[in-house]
């Protein structure tokens, strides 16, 4: 009997050994991810921040914090993403508080957005601030609110949406560095902006109005593209054409002018010859519209040779077919 409860208790001594040996074992080595870093307290204390791999660590003593510096995370706002079958599906329960905002001209949006960051200080994320998660969620609400509330309720759901997202990716950097948050934002995006369910009617509406208004503007300004070039091209035309006819006009008085004073030049030197040349210029062309013409003497005796010569004349003058 004192044998075999002396072999059960060294066989129970081994084996409370041996889960001393791998309780001992499991607090002194531990392994890091290759995405994160481990960063050890001594008694409560920042001891020291360890790399990925294994390590190893004083056990009971030290305490090992795995934080994932090399994974994005997010935080989304106005919804929650919930894992589907087939894709990812979202939610707006309990959380469409965080969406609804006012602009800066009094009116409402739901703006649904995400915050995408990435842990670059693991030490200030664990010792810094009591919930860092928390605090990020506070600053990104915090400081959508004022960048929403600083304009326009067509801004944030149209043409301002750019602006917002590089203003609040520099906003909320900015607080997380005065916090020393120990984390860099990697993204802001708008996910949806949209006017509250009860006006969204009327929005559209509005909506509406103002995309007929901008379409019979264009259309306007296209007749008038149209009207307005074509017009000014005939008036154009029109003037130049009253321009080139004032010019042949003056050109051509200008021109009498020369000759007349050149005719003047000549008959200042021989006024008789002048008056002579003009008198048979004259006579020249006057005769010869005149058709035949017959010149008799006095008495008229000469009129028949004169005839038979113009009798032969008209005989030996080709005809033209």
């Amino acid at each position: 009997m004192d044998r075999n409860l002396t072999q059960i208790l060294q066989h129970s001594r081994a084996i409370l050994l041996g889960l001393a040996g791998i309780i001992l074992l499991w607090n002194t080595v531990f392994q890091i991810g290759t995405e994160e870093v481990g960063v050890i307290t001594r008694l409560g204390r920042y001891s020291r921040t360890v790399e990925p791999g294994l390590n190893l660590k004083v056990p009971f003593a030290e305490r090992v914090h795995k934080v994932p510096v090399e994974r994005q995370q997010k935080l989304e706002f106005g919804f929650r993403s919930t894992n589907g079958s087939q894709q990812s599906q979202y939610t707006k329960d309990g959380v469409s508080d965080e969406s609804l905002m006012l602009t800066g001209d009094l009116n409402l949006a739901d703006v649904e957005w995400v915050v995408q960051y990435r842990i670059n200080d693991a030490y200030n994320y664990l010792f810094k601030v009591r919930d860092p998660e928390s605090t990020l969620r506070n600053i990104s609400e915090a400081a959508t609110r004022q960048v929403v509330g600083d304009r326009t309720v067509n801004e944030v759901l149209t043409i301002g949406r750019t602006e917002i997202t590089v203003k609040l990716h520099e906003l909320i950097q900015q607080i997380c560095n005065d916090y020393s948050l120990g984390v860099k934002i990697e993204q802001v995006v708008l996910q949806d902006v949209n006017p509250p369910d009860p006006v969204k009617a009327a929005f559209n509406a509005v909506n509406e109005a103002q995309q007929e208004k901008e379409t019979l503007i264009n259309q306007a300004k296209s007749e008038y593209n149209k009207v307005i070039p074509k017009a000014s091209g005939e008036a154009k035309a029109t003037i130049q054409k009253a321009e080139g006819y004032a010019i042949e006009r003056v050109n051509n008085a200008q021109g009498e002018v020369a000759r007349f004073n050149d005719l003047y030049t000549e008959y200042v030197k021989a006024p008789e010859v002048t008056k002579k040349r003009i008198y048979l210029e004259n006579m020249s062309s006057a005769i010869s519209k005149l058709g035949n013409v017959l010149i008799t003497d006095q008495n008229g005796a000469n009129v028949l040779p004169l005839l038979q010569m113009q009798f032969n004349k008209d005989k030996e003058t080709p005809k033209k077919n």
